[in-house]
């Protein structure tokens, strides 16, 4: 997996820590607030779109919203900032990964469709800010995920070219944004995207439960869909 890369890059959110239980009950208080109703396709109309663009989907679906896409992205982060600073935990054996590739020379990224408040909330309390040579956020880019925008800018920091680098993702979209930019990709397990783990699977090169599956050389090689 780690044969001939000089940079791992990193999706934050269900990939890198545990904090995708989040969002649910997030999204659930913030409805009920203003009473709106859920599409059926909500989760995957959202996946992958940057924090700037999940607002945006939020003004433009619900009408009766009446809020600017400046004030959703500020009420949610009113409501998360305690929980990143305080409950977010790194993926078991996150931590002695990156210690591991800072060891080996190996170029640190994360590529997140969070906000950057946010973000770096999670990692300096977590002190693991220190071990990414390069932090970019989708809102930063042209486009989100699937899109290879953040993936691309974060490789053009590291100045390390894309088949060079490997990516880590937790949901589908993010997957393809690693691979649209050229990278090879490893999916990482997640409660909240494991009804996709067959999807991801498909769509990645490979697949872990955890980061000691690395250390362990117990992770899967996954096949590919035919691209």
């Amino acid at each position: 997996m780690l044969t001939g890369k000089k940079a791992v890059i990193f999706d934050m959110d269900g990939s890198l820590v545990d904090s995708m239980w989040i969002w649910p009950e997030v999204d659930r208080i913030y409805m009920n607030k203003y009473g709106l109703v859920q599409p059926d396709d909500f989760h995957k109309a959202i996946e992958g779109k940057s924090y700037t663009e999940t607002a945006q989907y939020f003004v433009d679906t619900f009408h009766n919203l009446h809020r600017t896409v400046e004030q959703v992205k500020e009420e949610w982060k009113d409501m998360t900032m305690e929980l990143y600073s305080t409950k977010v935990l790194p993926k078991p054996g996150a931590v002695d990964f990156l210690r591991a590739m800072q060891q080996r020379g190996v170029l640190l990224g994360i590529a997140t469709s969070n906000d950057r408040d946010l973000a770096e909330a999670a990692l300096k309390a977590q002190g693991i800010l220190e071990y990414f040579d390069s932090v970019r956020t989708s809102c930063e880019v042209a486009a989100g995920k699937p899109a290879p925008d953040v993936y691309l800018k974060v490789a053009d920091d590291l100045q390390v070219r894309p088949s060079a680098c490997l990516v880590f993702e937790d949901v589908p979209n993010g997957i393809l944004a690693g691979k649209n930019a050229g990278m090879e990709v490893c999916a990482v397990d997640d409660a909240f995207s494991r009804p996709d783990e067959e999807e991801k699977k498909r769509l990645a090169d490979y697949f872990i439960h955890d980061f000691y599956e690395i250390r362990d050389n117990t992770y899967e090689r996954c096949g590919q869909d035919g691209k």
